[in-house]
């Protein structure tokens, strides 16, 4: 998912030029915002995190691009090429140190398994958008 900042700031076409030329398949992809209640209900892990709060607020802040992709060791090769969380430790050439303003705006959300993918893919798209 490109996060607000990212999508604000006209990132969105070369972020999804990168994933592309990484060898992902876009299956679903639209441009989207969350209210406060959706991104809540999206980011729930993270309920009793102290950031919990102003992660929801941000992240509907703005307008999203949600996308599901297939690849190969799809979350692995993503979480790579997106980077670390915190854009400062990010290796060159990765999402967030290009496109990142900071470890809260990172540009970009990428799921850490292939079972969060499949909830977080059918959280923002059902069986009828995917191609």
């Amino acid at each position: 998912m490109i996060k607000p900042d990212a999508v604000q700031d006209g990132n969105s076409g070369a972020i999804i030029q990168m994933i592309e030329a990484a060898g992902f398949r876009i299956v679903a992809m639209k441009k989207t915002q969350l209210t406060a209640e959706r991104a809540g209900q999206f980011y729930a892990v993270h309920q009793e995190r102290p950031f919990y709060n102003d992660l929801c607020q941000y992240m509907s802040s703005g307008a999203i691009v949600p996308m599901i992709l297939e690849k190969e060791n799809a979350v692995a090769d993503f979480r790579t090429l997106i980077g670390a969380t915190n854009p400062a430790n990010a290796a060159d050439g990765t999402i967030r140190k290009l496109f990142a303003k900071s470890i809260e705006a990172n540009a970009i959300h990428g799921s850490d398994s292939d079972e969060n993918a499949l909830i977080e893919g059918s959280f923002f798209f059902s069986h009828t958008e995917q191609f």
